[in-house]
């Protein structure tokens, strides 16, 4: 039965940390899983947090600190010392190990570093954190299985069971030349089924899917997503295999990116959580607060230009549309913008760009024009003139293709200049639009209606 972390049983622990009785919290953890641990522990105090952490096993612990959100985990860290540090840290994958010390002050892991016994690992983890924190280099693992072409198939087993001991979970078997090239990758059932004086070299498939050690985290995505890929080797500039990224990484990666997203488009700029500071949350939230301020200050200036219209009793009642046209054009131009920029991440907005625009045109034309007649309908029922239901119909259906294509392009510009488009589907396109909306929606009232 699925594991229940109820009030009743944090209650136990809470109480048996209190009393220092080891042994029945281990007794108590020991058939949980280490993700159920991880969530017990971040409903616990700091301290009561690193009781766990210091008395559970560290193959266990190293594996339930990586399952730690990123606050509770740091609290946590910051009440061990480097060499405790260092005990979780040789218990996991080069990869996990690189994402912990990259997030400790310095001094601290300089000294995390210095206490890991095993020099080797050492070694790879400072490498993974010389690389570039969006890229395939900082988010592989150094621990895979590889063969050469020269080994026989007996020769290539030996070696193969050699290499597992320190492989979580082996997805592939690659293969390299004598120079650490990557050349291929084999399947387990030609190695069962081939002779064991075979060589590799006749038997392994020459073609295989590989990134390089500064491909993007994005574009490594895209390429396991595309070929439904378990496992993606890495190789560095001179094409020696130097890694492999698993497609528990990319998840993880792929979760961080749509909260990251997820929150440009609601209007924060900085990745927060809901128990941050009062401070981090003010930074995250007031810039687009600021923009969304001056955008109705700009919207006021444009109403004072067409003060007139207040004076004439036929087209004051232009007024009370207002909101009616500023909510069409940033509705139209955040659903456009969502479209692009989840066609952008997808790698799938191609064609002309002349093509795009046509077929926005034609959508909005479609769409403006449904609204447009509800308008007219509406009007007929209130017993407006129709001069003035017809003014509110052709400004709602010009506001509504100018906020598409707003919406449209916007975020392909934005991504062509290396810039989240993410921050089009938030209140940058919205503010945007509303202004330029309203603007139209009376310049053209001035147009028909005549005032």
């Amino acid at each position: 039965m699925q594991f229940q972390l109820t009030t009743t049983f944090i209650s136990s622990i809470e109480q048996l940390i209190a009393k220092r009785d080891g042994n029945a919290l281990k007794e108590t953890l020991k058939d949980i899983h280490f993700a159920d641990i991880a969530e017990l522990l971040e409903e616990l105090k700091a301290k009561e947090a690193t009781y766990l952490i210091k008395l559970l096993e560290s193959d266990i612990t190293s594996e339930v600190l990586m399952e730690l959100d990123e606050d509770v985990r740091e609290k946590i860290l910051d009440n061990l010392s480097p060499k405790e540090i260092a005990e979780e840290i040789e218990e996991m994958d080069t990869d996990d190990a690189a994402d912990i010390i990259a997030g400790l002050d310095e001094e601290i892991k300089q000294k995390v570093i210095e206490k890991i016994e095993d020099e080797e690992h050492a070694s790879d983890i400072v490498e993974l954190l010389k690389y570039d924190e969006d890229t395939a280099g900082a988010l592989m693992a150094k621990e895979l299985v590889q063969v050469k072409e020269t080994w026989t198939v007996a020769g290539c087993v030996r070696e193969m069971r050699r290499q597992a001991e320190n492989v979580t979970r082996v997805h592939s078997i690659y293969v390299t030349n004598n120079e650490g090239k990557l050349t291929g990758r084999l399947s387990l059932k030609d190695l069962l089924t081939a002779s064991t004086k075979t060589h590799i070299s006749e038997i392994f498939i020459p073609k295989v899917d590989y990134v390089t050690v500064h491909t993007e985290n994005e574009e490594v995505a895209r390429v396991m997503q595309k070929y439904d890929l378990e496992a993606i080797p890495v190789v560095d500039e001179k094409g020696v295999l130097v890694g492999r990224i698993t497609i528990d990484d990319i998840v993880d990666f792929i979760k961080e990116e749509a909260e990251k997203d997820y929150q440009l488009a609601a209007g924060i700029s900085k990745d927060v959580e809901a128990d941050d500071s009062i401070f981090e949350l003010t930074k995250a939230r007031l810039p687009w607060l600021i923009l969304g301020l001056f955008g109705g200050l700009a919207s006021v200036f444009i109403l004072e230009d067409f003060e007139s219209i207040m004076q004439d009793p036929k087209t004051k009642t232009l007024f009370f549309f207002t909101p009616l046209i500023a909510a069409m054009a940033g509705n139209v131009g955040v659903q456009s913008s969502a479209i692009i920029v989840q066609g952008l991440a997808n790698d799938v907005v191609k064609g002309s760009l002349w093509g795009r625009l046509m077929k926005e045109v034609g959508l909005s034309l479609i769409n403006g024009t449904v609204l447009g007649i509800l308008v007219i309908i509406f009007g007929f029922i209130m017993n407006y003139d129709l001069d003035f239901s017809i003014t509110i119909a052709v400004s709602m259906l010009s506001v509504i293709i100018i906020a598409a294509l707003i919406g449209t392009f916007v975020p392909i510009i934005l991504d062509k200049k290396g810039i989240d488009p993410a921050i089009a589907t938030g209140p940058f396109i919205t503010t945007s639009n509303d202004i330029f909306g309203i603007f139209l929606f009376f310049y053209l009232a001035k147009l028909i209606l005549g005032f």
